[in-house]
């Protein structure tokens, strides 16, 4: 319950409690729960303050110093925070539905499972702020700082991100579904499992403001594109996927598995990076998809097609959108291809020609010659193509 004493002098205005509070600078101020309903505190001090669960809503407190006060669980929707000193203060799981907040200094402040919901936050200072798993829906965010806020699980459902700061902030698992993030400073910001659908991205600076400004129009690249530009290591690495990597696709029972293993080990031999991919699902969305992306990372293909239900899916995945060198090969013992081969080997020229072998021993003893040389060859072509257009 809140201090009687205190309840009354702030109920009688901004005047009445400023001048109490100057005669009292050391006292705990005790407002928990208190009913201030549309009260006028425009410039209060009112630092330091207990408002747990207190009714604020409606009130005006326009550059109210509110720094490190406890309003955790308060009333605030709809009211005049504009300009307000929120510093280091808790509001969590306040409602501020709908509140002014623009130009309010929120630095460090808690507003975790805070409602902000159709919030004014134009131009606020919420840098360093804690924002987990709170509602911005709607709000405005325009010009607001973020940098180094914590948005793990934020929900910014249709919110207005333009001309925000979200240098360091920390977005994981943050909902950015049809907001706008135009002209924002992304620097250092840390993006993991985000929603972006329908949200409208265009110029992300994502370098700091003492460099030569470079600009991207997507979010969940932005990390990459800065490692690319500036970590020369990364850049090997890419290097060596396109030009090293080859993508073994099948999904092997045990002895097929034994030939395919054989087959990577060789590949090693000859200074490749082999990617076995070993699945047991083959028609999923997920499957397709991840063998896209690693088609696309990979120099060419080896695609064994001894097992009948190993990867014609997987081909048809790859082959028919993706210019990607690949090698079937086909144990004697199997017989025919699958119905599918050979339309896809007329369409598609890097679609090479099925190499077939006895066993083992005769594969790894032909691999350079019948397997890589062509595939390597292909490759390269493909390469030329690309670069003569």
């Amino acid at each position: 319950m809140a201090n009687q004493e205190h309840l009354d002098r702030v109920k009688q205005g901004t005047d009445v409690w400023n001048s109490w509070r100057e005669q009292h600078p050391g006292a705990l101020l005790d407002l928990r729960g208190a009913n201030l309903f549309q009260a006028s505190l425009s410039g209060a001090s009112l630092s330091g303050a207990h408002l747990w669960e207190a009714n604020l809503s409606g009130a005006n407190l326009r550059e109210a110093n509110l720094f490190q006060a406890s309003l955790k669980d308060a009333d605030l929707s709809g009211a005049d925070l504009k300009g307000a000193d929120l510093r280091g203060a808790n509001l969590g799981d306040a409602n501020l539905n709908d509140a002014n907040l623009s130009d309010a200094n929120l630095f460090q402040a808690r507003l975790n499972g805070a409602n902000l919901n159709g919030a004014n936050l134009k131009g606020a200072d919420l840098s360093d702020a804690d924002l987990f798993d709170a509602n911005l829906k709607g709000a405005d965010l325009s010009d607001a700082d973020l940098s180094g806020a914590d948005l793990y699980g934020t929900d910014f459902f249709g919110a207005d991100l333009s001309g925000a700061d979200l240098s360091r902030a920390v977005l994981v698992r943050t909902n950015l579904i049809n907001t706008t993030l135009k002209d924002c400073n992304i620097y250092g910001i840390s993006v993991w499992d985000i929603q972006l659908d329908g949200a409208k991205q265009l110029n992300l600076t994502i370098t700091p403001q003492d460099q030569p400004t470079i600009t991207v129009d997507n979010l969940k690249i932005a990390q990459f594109i800065y490692l690319l530009l500036n970590n020369e290591e990364i850049r090997d690495v890419i290097n060596t996927l396109t030009t090293k990597a080859v993508l073994i696709l099948g999904r092997f029972t045990p002895e097929r598995k034994a030939v395919l293993d054989a087959v990577r080990e060789a590949l090693r031999k000859q200074n490749y990076v082999p990617i076995l991919f070993d699945f047991d699902q083959p028609n999923t969305q997920t499957v397709r998809e991840t063998v896209r992306t690693l088609a696309h990372l990979s120099h060419f293909v080896i695609a064994d097609l001894t097992d009948p239900s190993s990867v014609p899916l997987e081909l048809e995945t790859i082959v028919p959108t993706l210019p990607i060198a690949v090698q079937p090969i086909l144990a004697t013992s199997q017989g025919r291809e699958f119905s599918m081969f050979s339309s896809l080997s007329i369409r598609y020229d890097w679609l090479l020609p099925i190499y077939r072998y006895a066993d083992l021993d005769s594969l790894l003893t032909s691999l350079n010659e019948k397997v890589l040389a062509p595939a390597e060859q292909k490759a390269q072509e493909l390469v030329q193509g690309l670069t003569k257009k």
